[in-house]
């Protein structure tokens, strides 16, 4: 008991000096340190948990461009945290960060999108946007995408193409999608049906 309190100390005290590190180099201006400091903050590692200040070191960052930072200021404006929640403003700095390639963003603004927070709702933008962030390997985005090919939300309907993002998705664990996958090989729906693969996902 007494080495997992001393193990927790150390830790705690590892965490508490990156942290101060970090604070040294964000109040000089890096947008990286700002960023990471932001995160410390949001998460109570190494320092209080405050969320207010989180929100004001990632828009430190965030207004130096920084994409992490643009998208978790985005995100903290979406939920309320550390902020007033404004969902026009979490699209805005989602975009900022989406089109610097971060595949968070570029799925968080796809969600925008497709459900009207913060910007009417475009489904074809939702596609757009979800492709981008599906093509970069985000599991999530790649599900979304293929439920819209499975539906014909903003694609034309293709129930082959479909299949093919729910595999990528599943590949990567994602259960939703490894469900939807047996469903399609169950009842051949844009795959050759095989009761086999349907009961192996």
């Amino acid at each position: 008991m007494k080495k997992l309190l001393f193990l927790a100390a150390m830790i705690c005290c590892h965490l508490s000096s990156f942290c101060q590190e970090y604070r040294a180099a964000a109040e000089q201006g890096d947008a990286e340190a700002q960023f990471q400091l932001g995160n410390c903050h949001l998460n109570g590692d190494g320092v209080p948990q405050d969320y207010a200040k989180a929100a004001e070191w990632f828009r430190k960052a965030a207004e130096q461009g920084h994409a992490g930072a643009q998208c978790n200021l985005g995100w903290c404006y979406a939920t309320g945290t550390g902020v007033a929640k404004d969902e026009a403003k979490a699209v805005e700095w989602y975009r900022k960060a989406a089109e610097q390639g971060h595949a968070d963003a570029q799925y968080n603004l796809a969600y925008c999108y497709g459900t009207g927070n913060g910007v009417a709702i475009d489904e074809a933008k939702a596609v757009e946007w979800s492709r981008k962030a599906a093509e970069q390997g985000h599991a999530v985005a790649q599900f979304a995408l293929a439920s819209c090919y499975g539906t014909g939300n903003g694609v034309a309907k293709d129930e082959a193409k479909a299949v093919e993002w729910y595999r990528k998705a599943a590949e990567q664990g994602h259960a939703d999608a490894q469900c939807n996958l047996g469903v399609c090989y169950e009842n051949g729906t844009g795959v050759a049906k095989d009761e086999a693969k349907a009961v192996e996902w």
